[in-house]
């Protein structure tokens, strides 16, 4: 059955958030999903260990001053990792500039990632290879990315399907409401994955939209919606895996809202205690995601000391990578700006060029 043929009520998400595991790590019956196979459990886990040291240390490369600027996505793990392991080897993931951890999980080195950030080529990564658009910047424009390559793919009878990141605050930009009406309206396999992590910069989901979950927000556009508990990664899985087989079946797009929260400040450019209180963020610590999966396979006895440490030393390990390879300094011929500008430079573009190398010439006789 299309979203078209669903009544409005269809559409509406449940009163509830999705969720399979409660805080304590605790299953929960009667979501409408079963809980993940343990092979699923357990590779959730081992990417949120991954995936959550991978982001302290890029946040530490930033205090060092190897990364321009980095998008901590520190509490969100469950959102990034649970939504990526549910795309398929055909499918593709339009990421913004806070989910690396969902590119690192996704499979792209986690060095590529960051070239963006450091300052070096352009995406860092082949978009092609990886099947993962460039993280974007500019709020929603990558889910008119997504729309765009679903759309074309069902064209040529490509049962590929997308998976498009965008946060509470992009929900009310221009591009996501012609990303949303576009893919509803032409039926494209879009699954719009929106990390609701509370806090657009220092605006407050309170600000930010009068709806009464951002998942409502779907019906307006004949779309289905889902709410769900965005720190739980079984159901964030669960959830998205579901709407991603409905898409490549050729039933349309859907809107999943993960709530959840984003720990640390926008960037490390910014001070979030000037406008976040200091108990909010301390009640979401209580609620951290990798806590409550890692307290679910305890108790069901799938992860004991010894396999903890293995995918401790794993994370570790790949942190070790990122600091050697990052630790030398990026040398970028600056002639490079202007190489892939135009098929033939254009006179303007050549006399700027002129224009730096005379200038770089300049300095070094200055030196």
């Amino acid at each position: 059955m299309t979203a078209t043929e669903l009544n409005p009520q269809q559409l509406l998400p449940g009163g509830t958030p999705i969720r399979l595991v409660d805080e304590s790590g605790t299953p929960v019956e009667g979501a409408g999903f079963g809980l993940p196979t343990s092979d699923v459990l357990l590779g959730l886990h081992r990417s949120m260990v991954i995936g959550r040291r991978f982001d302290r240390q890029a946040t530490a490369l930033t205090k060092q001053g190897r990364l321009a600027v980095y998008p901590s996505s520190s509490g969100q793990e469950a959102c990034q990792v649970g939504a990526v392991h549910a795309v398929g080897s055909r499918d593709w993931l339009f990421p913004t500039y806070r989910d690396s951890v969902a590119l690192v999980t996704h499979g792209v080195p986690p060095v590529e990632v960051l070239e963006l950030l450091r300052g070096g080529r352009h995406c860092g990564y082949d978009p092609y290879r990886y099947r993962a658009g460039p993280q974007c910047t500019p709020l929603a424009t990558n889910a008119l990315h997504a729309v765009g390559l679903a759309h074309a793919a069902r064209l040529r009878g490509d049962d590929a399907a997308a998976l498009v990141f965008v946060g509470d605050g992009a929900t009310s930009e221009g591009d996501a409401h012609e990303a949303f009406n576009f893919a509803a309206v032409w039926g494209a396999p879009v699954v719009f994955f929106v990390q609701n992590n509370q806090w657009a910069i220092s605006v407050p989901l309170a600000k930010q939209s009068k709806a009464p979950t951002l998942a409502h927000k779907a019906v307006g556009y004949g779309m289905p919606g889902h709410h769900v508990d965005g720190n739980d990664a079984a159901a964030v899985y669960a959830v998205t895996a579901r709407a991603l087989s409905e898409a490549r079946a050729g039933n349309g797009p859907s809107l999943v809202e993960g709530t959840t929260y984003r720990m640390d400040a926008h960037t490390n450019a910014d001070d979030a205690t000037r406008y976040r209180p200091g108990d909010e963020v301390r009640a979401w610590h209580e609620r951290d995601p990798l806590d409550r999966l890692t307290a679910l396979l305890r108790e069901s006895g799938l992860l004991d000391e010894t396999s903890t440490a293995a995918v401790d030393e794993e994370a570790e390990g790949l942190a070790a990578d990122v600091r050697a390879q990052l630790g030398t300094d990026v040398h970028i011929d600056p002639d490079e700006l202007f190489a892939h500008v135009y098929a033939e430079p254009t006179a303007g573009l050549r006399e700027q060029a002129n224009l730096l190398a005379e200038e770089l010439a300049s300095e070094q006789k200055e030196v």
